[in-house]
């Protein structure tokens, strides 16, 4: 389920774009994907922005939307910006796209997204196509222990690294450029399955965390320095690359 809000005042592009990760001001050009993160770097929730009769608006999983609002008005002060629910559904599909739908941005397999009165799918396999994309999911693969740029968000164009600061920026723009990245999500092979969320260990040390499975694939969370040959998790085999 998805939550719709919309973000109203004289002050609401300018009060986000110094939050989120990307910037706001594609929403003329379609819908945009971003994330919120905490002064350390950290995720805090993940969205895809969209403009709609010159408002903003904010689409986000149902069961963090209250703690984000709340985060955002945390930030709002006295600012003159408003945050309110509206009765906008979003269709979801990958086949031929309505009219007013909007491509997803992170994947050209995510296909379309379109706002108004329904809501549903049109029967697509999402965990498969996550999977095969590894493409992360609000809750599962994306925690409060994230940093994006492990979970793959410049790859699935989630951030803008030239348009200026925002909370948690520094952190990103640090991994960006200083560091090389020896942890993060990748598609694994499976013999098996486990449960989301069981741990991954290479000849008996940690190596990562499981998560999302279809098929004999499946996301995982890895220590890249430790991601060779035959890894467990629980009763199934991992290992990666997938080929």
């Amino acid at each position: 389920m998805r939550s719709i809000h919309q973000i109203t005042g004289t002050a609401a592009r300018d009060f986000l774009q110094g939050l989120v990760t990307n910037d706001v001001n594609k929403t003329s050009e379609g819908l945009v994907y971003a994330a919120m993160l905490t002064p350390q770097g950290k995720y805090l929730a993940d969205f895809f922005l969209f403009e709609r009769d010159g408002i903003l608006h904010l689409d986000v999983a149902s069961d963090i939307a209250a703690s984000l609002v709340q985060r955002l008005n945390m930030y709002r002060l006295r600012a003159d910006v408003q945050i309110t629910e509206t009765g906008l559904h979003v269709q979801q599909g990958t086949g031929r796209a309505p009219e007013g739908a909007l491509s997803d941005p992170r994947h050209p397999a995510l296909g379309w997204r379109l706002y108004g009165a329904l809501q549903g799918d049109d029967g697509t396999d999402w965990d498969a196509i996550r999977v095969a994309h590894c493409i992360p999911e609000t809750g599962i693969e994306l925690t409060p222990d994230t940093f994006i740029l492990e979970a793959g968000f410049e790859r699935l164009n989630g951030v803008d690294f030239r348009k200026g600061c925002y909370v948690g920026q520094e952190v990103a723009a640090r991994m960006k450029h200083k560091t090389e990245l020896r942890k993060g999500l990748a598609t694994v092979a499976i013999d098996g399955a486990a449960p989301v969320g069981t741990p991954i260990t290479a000849d008996g040390k940690p190596a990562g965390t499981l998560y999302t499975q279809s098929g004999n694939r499946g996301i995982a969370y890895l220590r890249l320095d430790r991601a060779e040959g035959a890894m467990q998790a629980g009763n199934a085999t991992v290992t990666y690359p997938t080929d």
